[in-house]
């Protein structure tokens, strides 16, 4: 009778098992499909607490120096902040849209430049999409020559009616785009500042959202991932800087146009690890081709200095208690991401990482313990 109650006991825990195993199945498969079609949103959401995360290490930080209260730190750290970009808009806004649109044009001509030389050497670069740079970077004095004159046609109503159509298409695509753009942008100052205004209270409603059987170890993971954000930002925000001045100081010497506004975009790229630096280090080159070999081999060597920097001196100093990824993993995740979420994934791969990692950490530690 005993063996009989044994049998009945173990298919129950059996078929328990299966359901629960299905059901987790069911609602881990049900979380990817919700996580590839809102990717973008909870990107945007993610990039929304980080730069609440930002403004608070910079609150705490000026809590060192002076004794006031978290909303006013915030305030004084929002009008710095403030102040600065629109102190870099009026006094070097129209030097860096010249040497924007220079650069642009520049680098154009370049891979132009690039593209004819490998076909020389016998290399198919039919792949390369840059048909349209040919054109844009024609001969600039033939392009400002005056066109010969058109015959007078005049368009028939159905012409008329169809061209107004895709123009009104095409502004109302340019609209939304910019719309979207601009919206995307508030979301995440709005995100970013509401965070930083209270974590506290963002903090304690997750871990109260919690069963209260792991409401400690919720707690403990949350507080840990926030002190590595924070460190991590710190640090980058200061290795972005190194290497945007570093860079316009170095090329200014060479001799490279557009000198600033190459520093601000390598600066900016910065911020994602290894791609950001390679793609930096691309267009600077490039944009020294128009000055000479010789200007293009000094940007190299100063672009392969800065990347040394950035790697053995800055990241090592700066983000060594921040965080412990081998490249090798970084840079494969980096790709992966990239590839499934596009520049989203590409930008915010590392501090995902962060965010796994301290995770894996305090589980290893629990299931030690």
């Amino acid at each position: 009778m005993a063996s009989a109650d044994n049998r009945i006991q173990g298919r129950r825990d059996l078929a328990w098992a299966i359901s629960v195993g299905g059901i987790g199945a069911v609602a881990f498969a049900a979380l990817l499909v919700f996580i590839w079609y809102f990717a973008s949103t909870l990107f945007l959401i993610f990039a929304g607490i980080l730069l609440g995360v930002a403004l608070d290490a910079m609150t705490n930080l000026l809590g060192r120096v002076v004794k006031l209260s978290h909303t006013l730190r915030l305030a004084v750290v929002c009008l710095m902040l403030a102040a600065l970009l629109a102190g870099v808009v009026f006094l070097g806004g129209s030097t860096i849209h010249q040497q924007a649109t220079a650069l642009s044009g520049t680098i154009k001509s370049q891979l132009v430049t690039v593209k004819g030389f490998l076909e020389r050497n016998g290399v198919d670069t039919s792949y390369f999409d840059i048909g349209n740079l040919a054109a844009a970077s024609t001969d600039p004095a033939k392009a400002d020559a005056p066109a010969p004159a058109a015959p007078l046609n005049m368009p028939s109503a159905s012409t008329i009616a169809s061209s107004g159509g895709a123009i009104v298409s095409e502004t109302l695509k340019l609209v939304l785009r910019a719309v979207g753009g601009v919206g995307h942008f508030f979301i995440v100052l709005f995100l970013g500042l509401s965070f930083a205004a209270q974590p506290g209270v963002y903090r304690n409603g997750l871990v109260t959202m919690t069963p209260s059987r792991h409401r400690d170890s919720v707690a403990t993971v949350v507080d840990r991932i926030g002190a590595t954000l924070q460190r991590w930002l710190i640090a980058q925000m200061l290795t972005m800087l190194a290497v945007f001045f570093v860079t316009w100081i170095g090329l200014s010497i060479i001799g490279i146009q557009s000198s600033l506004i190459l520093g601000i975009q390598a600066g900016l790229l910065t911020f994602i690890p290894t791609v950001g630096a390679l793609v930096a280090g691309l267009i600077v080159v490039l944009a020294s081709l128009a000055s000479g070999w010789f200007a293009a081999l000094y940007a190299l060597a100063l672009f392969l200095g800065i990347h040394a920097l950035e790697s053995y001196i800055l990241t090592p100093m700066l983000q060594r208690q921040a965080l412990e990824i081998p490249p090798a993993t970084l840079f494969a995740f980096q790709i992966l991401l990239g590839e499934v979420f596009g520049l989203w994934g590409l930008a915010l791969a590392l501090p995902l990482m962060a965010v796994g990692k301290v995770v894996l950490d305090f589980l290893r530690e629990d299931g030690e313990t």
